[in-house]
């Protein structure tokens, strides 16, 4: 097998800066370059060259044809490709792409999820041109990344926000780095790097069950013997086949430019992880979203399944995506890195209090931005962190602020580290904080770790709220310290004030332990149990207003999400429901009837001999009782989706899924998965926990 040169390999298909500086004259890169670098609005007028310059490049890397690639609100990414062809007079055809294409798109937007921002028979959507992310070539066509949004000017896509959040967090961030006499920084960039956690099944297998191929989860699953209970698997030795998916996966992923660092066996059988170096939170969100459809295709060539689900299997962990965010600098510097002198550590220390006091205000809008069906299983369970929104500061980060608030010198190990004085402030450890796996919002050292992000999940949303609280922080105290007489003097009373008021949120304990709920809710901390909870909450008037003064989303914008949100939770437990009742009715009920059929037919042949048949009779009457309920269940059931469906308005309809199909499907479930236990193997008429998870 031929060797893969990485480094040769690596971005080959990207139109990356590299491949820009050899292809466009330097006058054109020049310009590109300072649009990228600094989030301006690009130059008309090099549209054309660069455009040509784009189509030549690609055409010589096979394509035939370019697209505009978006990302709507039904959270995947989408597309429709044109050729590069162009008649001409002779009757044969030229390969053109101009300027005005590659800036600007207009694919039909009427089929997409819009919330009641324009109505089915408007039509009209344009895509334009994102330059910050590398266009790219695959599968015979340029991709080239893009915003989405209406006729009106309305966002229709995950991206537009996230642009915007970049921006005012920046502006936001650089009024701060001026007050610590930073003049040479020119703009603040979001960091995300996104481990992504997922599930590997045979396909086979997956073909065999209706609730993977319609769910993505397994509606019914009875425990196998074994699950993750010995902790064998994480970090164990990966399968062949697994290995042989991973590197082709990484070949993939590196000649698209995408950073692929680590991969691993999870906590979970069947269960891996992936994850990236960091880049901008712009970047890496189109990275992370070209990742998951590459998880899935290149799976399909090896035989396997990729599954994405937040929890396809009962019992065991399910899959996140923790997204690690950070701010940097264009000249370089880390803010969330506590530095080496005493002016950078105050500068830390300002950075880290805007953040907490984001946390705290708008923990709601974090919860919101992480709510979906499939997560609604994982948080809270003993593998994620609990739907209550905190902050991990480790014990020595929380010795310092602790020492701050209180006006105390802080000792670490017996060692007198520092006093009050802002200005005077020393070094203290980096990484010196242990990992906290149970806590949602963790500071691991130079950056943090939200943990609550589902695997499924565009990270495009978190990342957008992020960036847009801590913007807000980062402003208002810009605004405070911009007019301070005594600089150290005011930073020293904001941050003492900040800590002092927010450190309610802040919380170094075991989030899956019972008294953390109850402790949350002495300190007034919300705990959004489910995603039509949590989805309530985007237009409460202190987050319209938030959201509002930064020009992230304008009000229509957010009514049209928040209804979104909620007819997609609707829609989904739909799916689910019909697909259970219809197993259940079709597939288990006609193999437990079989099964007890031939049980009661022992029985009598039993008898018939003069031998009693007590275990039969027992075994038959348990079944017979079981698959009553299972049927009485099943109907039940259908009964609440008919219900549902009727209700009027998206909320109510929401909670009306949530509050009773959701609830009757899980009776449901709890019948077949014990009769599961009870018939013969070779009567059930799928694979089971045992065939699914450990047959790869």
């Amino acid at each position: 097998m031929e060797n893969f040169n990485v480094v040769e390999q690596f971005g080959i298909d990207v139109f990356n800066e590299e491949t820009m500086r050899q292809r466009l004259p330097k006058n054109v890169f020049k310009t590109l370059k300072k649009t990228i670098a600094e989030g301006k609005e690009l130059d008309s007028s090099i549209a054309d060259i660069v455009a040509n310059a784009m189509k030549d490049w690609a055409i010589e890397k096979g394509a035939t044809h370019y697209t505009h690639w978006f990302q709507p609100m039904t959270g995947i990414t989408a597309e429709k490709h044109d050729s590069f062809i162009s008649p001409t007079n002779e009757g044969t055809v030229i390969m053109e792409f101009s300027g005005k294409e590659l800036i600007k798109g207009e694919p039909d937007a009427s089929s997409f999820p819009s919330g009641g921002i324009r109505a089915t028979f408007e039509a009209r959507g344009y895509t334009a041109w994102d330059p910050t992310s590398y266009a790219f070539v695959k599968g015979g066509s340029l991709y080239i990344p893009t915003a989405f949004y209406s006729y009106s000017g309305e966002a229709l896509d995950k991206k537009t926000p996230l642009l915007r959040s970049m921006d005012v967090v920046s502006d936001a961030a650089l009024r701060i780095l001026k007050l610590f006499g930073n003049t040479t920084a020119k703009r603040v960039v979001a960091t995300v790097g996104a481990e992504q956690e997922y599930f590997l099944i045979d396909k086979k297998n997956y073909d065999k069950r209706k609730d993977l191929i319609f769910t993505g989860r397994t509606l019914f699953g009875a425990p196998a013997p074994k699950g993750q209970e010995l902790d064998d698997h994480y970090f164990g030795v990966i399968k062949d086949r697994v290995a042989d998916y991973m590197k082709d996966l990484d070949e993939r992923l590196w000649k698209l430019g995408i950073t692929s660092k680590t991969k691993h066996n999870e906590v979970a059988p069947a269960q891996h992880e992936n994850a990236p170096i960091f880049a901008p939170a712009n970047l890496a969100t189109d990275q992370n979203q070209l990742t998951m459809e590459l998880m899935k295709k290149v799976a399909l060539e090896h035989g396997l399944v990729c599954l994405l689900h937040e929890k396809p299997f009962a019992g065991i962990n399910g899959s996140g995506k923790h997204d690690n965010w950070s701010l940097s600098t264009d000249d370089g510097q880390n803010l969330l890195d506590p530095g080496n002198s005493p002016m950078e550590n105050a500068q830390f220390l300002t950075f880290l209090a805007a953040i907490i006091k984001a946390v705290d205000e708008y923990s709601d809008l974090l919860r919101m931005s992480v709510a979906s069906p499939g997560n609604d299983h994982r948080l809270g369970a003993n593998e994620a962190p609990p739907a209550i929104i905190s902050i991990f500061l480790g014990e020595e980060l929380q010795g310092v602020v602790d020492a701050l608030v209180e006006g105390k010198e802080y000792t670490s190990n017996g060692k007198q580290m520092f006093n009050v004085g802002v200005s005077s402030l020393p070094d203290f450890p980096k990484d010196s904080t242990d990992r906290n796996r149970t806590s949602p919002f963790a500071f691991t050292g130079n950056k943090f770790e939200f943990r609550m992000v589902g695997s499924n999940l565009n990270i495009a949303g978190p990342n957008t709220i992020l960036n847009t609280i801590v913007a807000n922080s980062l402003t208002e105290f810009a605004d405070e310290l911009e007019g301070a007489e005594n600089f150290n003097e005011a930073l020293h009373d904001l941050l003492v004030k900040t800590i002092s008021e927010h450190k309610r949120v802040i919380f170094n304990g075991n989030g899956y332990g019972d008294e953390w709920p109850v402790e949350a809710e002495k300190r007034g901390l919300p705990n959004l149990k489910s995603t039509v909870d949590a989805v309530a909450c985007i237009t409460s008037p202190k987050n319209i207003a938030l959201f509002k003064k930064f020009g992230v989303y304008s009000e229509v914008e957010l009514h049209s999400r928040q209804e979104i949100l909620f007819e997609n939770y609707s829609k989904v437990i739909n799916i689910e429901a019909l697909t259970a009742a219809d197993m259940a009715k079709t597939e288990i009920l006609p193999a437990v009837m079989k099964f007890a059929k031939d049980v009661c037919d022992i029985a009598a042949s039993k008898k018939a001999i003069g031998l009693e048949p007590t275990v039969e009779t027992e075994m038959a009457k348990k079944v017979n009782d079981l698959t009553a309920a299972l049927s009485e269940k099943a109907y039940a059931l259908s009964d609440a989706v008919v219900k549902a469906q009727e209700v009027e308005g998206e909320e109510a309809k929401a909670r009306c899924y949530h509050d009773e199909v959701f609830s009757t499907m899980q009776s449901l479930r709890a019948v077949a998965d014990e009769l599961e236990t009870i018939v013969g193997e070779e009567y059930w008429p799928y694979p089971t926990y045992d065939e699914l998870l450990f047959n790869v």
